[in-house]
């Protein structure tokens, strides 16, 4: 196996910077778009040889040193009673939000084996016969989750969410709470199955302050991460717009940090970002002409070399309409440039 992303992960020393794409299963490519014709994503992820046919294709295509599962942050929600639908061009839809901690206390507990006993499968369908480089399982982070359950869906101010959190923290708390114990529950089953990694994504938490974050949010993270600390794979943490989070996330028992494109490699090291490091290409560049996506990918990555723990990925996901060719002569560049270092 290709263990260079693991390596990377545990700061150890590497032929070439290792390199993969959130979302980079899916979206730009032909075959997955000629597959959404026919299933939704949640269909798609229900069949395991489906699952793994795509979550595999960008490490086919594209020559990238670990492959992310295709499956969503929602997957589990529905396992604890969580009414969601994913709906095309909106986003995750709930028609149950939370609104009473009664609501809370109707939630139920994730059991993998019986309730996403398709995700289970594609992992070890994965991991046993089709990947030559580690695979990620991932889940979304509380925040996050709770932000769609309490907002009913995609959001952009998150009042809901906040008003609950100050207004109602003994809800919040117990919602906290309940969310953790499923993402603990919920990732350890994926290891189990055979995943190396984990990344867990915090999408929207960069809607918090500093002091918020360490009172109503921290607190649960550190009992995720400290609940998964022993199971032998790194741990990665990645969010949007949370740059201003980085130091608090360097203080959890995690492997790797990641950045999205608001703050350079160079000045997360300067705030004291000690662990690897993963970034952080604005996904946008990805749509300019080559000339500038090398000049741009260069100076990341002679940022990320001054240290060997630097994983190169984008600061968010892959556009649906990036070229797929683009990643592929991007990796081949990334591999080739850092290797000469």
């Amino acid at each position: 196996m290709n263990e260079t992303f693991l390596k990377a992960c545990r700061g150890e020393k590497t032929d070439h910077v290792p390199v993969w794409y959130m979302r980079q299963a899916g979206r730009s490519q032909p075959e997955y778009r000629k597959l959404k014709e026919k299933y939704s994503l949640f269909e798609i992820t229900h069949q395991p040889e489906l699952g793994a046919y795509v979550t595999r294709l960008p490490v086919e295509q594209y020559g990238v040193d670990a492959a992310i599962l295709y499956k969503d942050i929602m997957s589990p929600l529905p396992a604890i009673g969580v009414d969601v639908d994913i709906k095309t061009g909106i986003g995750p839809v709930i028609s149950n939000p939370i609104r009473a901690l009664q609501d809370v206390e109707n939630l139920g507990e994730i059991h993998p084996e019986e309730d996403v006993p398709y995700v289970l499968e594609t992992i070890k369908l994965l991991t046993t016969e089709q990947l030559d480089v580690p695979l990620i399982g991932f889940a979304g982070a509380p925040f996050t989750l709770a932000s769609y359950m309490i907002e009913g869906g995609p959001s952009k101010n998150y009042n809901k969410t906040k008003a609950m959190m100050y207004a109602e923290p003994k809800i919040w708390f117990s919602l906290m709470d309940k969310l953790a114990n499923m993402t603990i529950t919920y990732v350890k089953s994926q290891i189990k199955a055979g995943a190396k990694a984990i990344q867990i994504f915090d999408s929207w938490v960069g809607a918090l302050n500093v002091q918020d974050y360490r009172t109503f949010i921290k607190p649960t993270m550190e009992k995720i991460f400290s609940s998964l600390r022993n199971e032998g794979v790194p741990l990665i943490m990645f969010g949007v717009g949370a740059s201003h989070l980085v130091h608090e996330w360097n203080d959890l028992p995690l492997d790797v940090v990641g950045l999205d494109w608001r703050l350079s490699i160079n000045e997360a090291r300067a705030l004291g970002v000690n662990k690897t490091v993963q970034g952080n290409l604005d996904p946008a560049i990805l749509l300019a002409p080559w000339p500038v996506i090398e000049e741009r990918v260069k100076a990341i990555l002679d940022q990320g070399m001054l240290t060997p723990n630097y994983i190169f990925n984008l600061g968010h996901g892959v556009f649906p309409d990036v070229n797929p060719d683009t990643l592929k002569r991007l990796t081949s560049f990334i591999h080739e440039y850092s290797s000469q270092k």
